[in-house]
């Protein structure tokens, strides 16, 4: 049986290149769909927050001379497209996926409101937020959070390319191990990069969990919904 009935699924838009430089990797996002669509199976209700970094990053933008809030809003229009993205697959495969975007382009995806993404989860609806918190400086590690309360979801899953978090980047030092779980005040404390600052910040406050893992690895995300030892978690 899983341990969790909703989680809060934090996607990364590199984690949609794949092996590619840029954009959407079609097979790679494929088989993260199939990845969601075995955890729906067992009847848990998943909503998704999407970042837009393999289009653009507001950051980066901010940093080169634009404008950091409109470069911000261009990140949030690359969500968009990412969402969009993932629930085509979704529909592919005999999923329901309701996109639902903090900014309003209502030809194209609807508005967030949180009784009508409640109403999806209910309904077994995978509900997919783009466009981050619908406002610029804010990341959407920060939207995961944000989304993650406001849902009721019991977890935060972050999906990353390393299966967890480690004593020391593991691609550097070798001798580098994972941690199984740690508190909150552990990952302050050792000074473990888990989710930004804010996002950080909010999970701890709500005393929300966050689960680091490898969308990489196969079944990973199943193995997680049902408790297993997969990736780290961060708990009060």
């Amino acid at each position: 049986m899983p341990v969790y009935k909703r989680i809060l699924l934090k996607l990364s838009g590199e984690a949609l290149m794949g092996d590619d430089a840029y954009g959407i990797n079609r097979a790679t996002i494929v088989r993260m769909v199939r990845e969601v669509q075995e955890v729906t199976a067992l009847g848990v209700e998943v909503a998704v927050v999407i970042g837009g970094g393999n289009i653009f990053r507001g950051v980066a933008g901010g940093s080169v001379g634009m404008d950091r809030a409109t470069a911000d809003y261009m990140g949030m229009l690359a969500t968009v497209r990412n969402a969009l993205a993932l629930a085509d697959p979704m529909r592919l495969e005999g999923m329901t996926a309701r996109v639902m975007s903090a900014i309003s382009i209502e030809q194209v995806v609807e508005p967030y409101v949180r009784p009508k993404a409640l109403q999806y989860l209910e309904e077994g609806k995978i509900v997919i937020f783009a466009a981050g918190t619908g406002n610029p400086f804010f990341t959407t590690d920060t939207a995961a959070a944000l989304r993650g309360a406001e849902i009721g979801a019991e977890i935060v899953l972050k999906a990353t390319k390393v299966d967890g978090v480690y004593t020391a980047d593991p691609n550097k030092d070798p001798s580098a191990t994972r941690y199984g779980s740690v508190s909150f005040d552990e990952a302050i404390a050792k000074h473990l990069q888990v989710l930004d600052a804010t996002a950080f910040a909010l999970c701890r406050d709500q005393k929300l969990p966050i689960k680091v893992f490898s969308i990489f690895k196969p079944g990973a995300l199943r193995r997680v919904v049902m408790g297993e030892d997969e990736g780290t978690l961060v708990h009060v």
